[in-house]
């Protein structure tokens, strides 16, 4: 009998004592803290999408060392502010210009000046990554010239095989 007291007696005190910590924890939730983390992950949901009038520019056949520029049109069609932190090229010949940490507003939009020198020989692809704030954190825009020698001759075009 004394074991079977004893049985119920220590199935009480852990009952009650379990039972107490569940309401000391229920009663630290701050339910004001409950509802800024919930607006905190629905904006962390809300992302920029940066939409490009073109993703490609050709600058057709120029003459060797001729500068060019082209602009890049971009619009932020997503639902929070679009942030680019950078842009680069993959050489030195072509050098981006863009709007560097400035809050660009859903559904405004801005430009992306991209210059290049004219070097190199025959068929040129030049590629600039937009580093921004995005789903994807990068976007990617390319330029394209056929450049000729600056004595005049023609490069011959390679002939496909067929």
């Amino acid at each position: 009998m004394k074991k079977v007291l004893s049985t119920f007696g220590m199935a009480a005190i852990l009952l009650v004592s379990f039972s107490c910590k569940d309401k000391k924890a229920t009663s630290k939730i701050n339910a004001d803290n409950v509802e800024v983390a919930a607006n905190r992950d629905e904006a962390q949901k809300k992302l920029p999408v940066m939409t490009f009038d073109k993703k490609e520019h050709d600058f057709g056949t120029i003459v060797q060392g001729t500068p060019q520029e082209t602009i890049f049109k971009f619009t932020n069609t997503g639902d929070a502010p679009l942030v680019i932190t950078d842009a680069r090229s993959t050489c030195g010949c072509t050098v981006p210009e863009y709007p560097k940490n400035t809050p660009i507003a859903p559904g405004e939009g801005g430009e992306l000046l991209v210059k290049f020198n004219g070097s190199g020989n025959g068929a040129v692809t030049k590629t600039v990554t937009v580093v921004a704030n995005t789903d994807k954190g990068s976007e990617i825009i390319r330029i394209k010239a056929y450049v000729n020698p600056k004595n005049g001759q023609e490069l011959a075009v390679p002939m496909k095989k067929g």
